[in-house]
């Protein structure tokens, strides 16, 4: 993986939002995404339709409080510009999950290309896999200090 598109540098180019208003996964969408810095040429109410509509085919909860919404196509024009944005609504949020765990926790994945998602997803996956990572996302950590969950779960993975 190159530097720009590692999970690390992904969530800084996309940023940490804690205490995102909404009650719903739509309201929840709707208020991050008029937040979030985007690529030019996309707009928030694009982005929002994106996740809706990818949210009404399947919730994208996929357990222990955690969410990755996502469009359901590429729509970042180029690898420079994909990121991962993290969301800790302000309450947490039922999404039909399948350990009926309520969401607390969305990573926005916004990316360019299939290969591309399916990397970050995957990398995800291995994160969430570690069960300190996971302690750590129930302290609501900021940028800096989610990045540095990251990097000791990665660490502790690869000895």
């Amino acid at each position: 993986m190159t530097d720009g598109t590692d999970v690390c540098g992904l969530i800084q180019r996309g940023g940490v939002y804690a205490d995102v208003e909404g009650s719903t996964p739509e309201e929840v969408y709707k208020n991050l995404c008029a937040m979030i810095p985007l690529p030019a040429g996309l707009s928030a109410e694009e982005v929002e339709h994106e996740l809706l509509e990818r949210e009404a085919v399947l919730s994208t909860a996929v357990g222990s409080g955690i969410a990755i919404p996502h469009p359901r196509r590429p729509i970042v024009p180029s690898e420079s510009e994909e990121r991962v944005v993290v969301c800790f609504p302000r309450a947490p949020l039922n999404m039909q999950v399948p350990d009926d765990r309520q969401v607390y926790v969305m990573f926005l994945l916004l990316t360019h290309s299939t290969q591309s998602h399916i990397r970050v997803l995957s990398d995800l996956a291995r994160l969430f896999r570690a069960a300190a990572f996971k302690k750590a996302l129930e302290t609501r950590p900021t940028l800096t200090a989610l990045l540095e969950a990251i990097k000791t779960a990665q660490s502790a993975a690869s000895r």
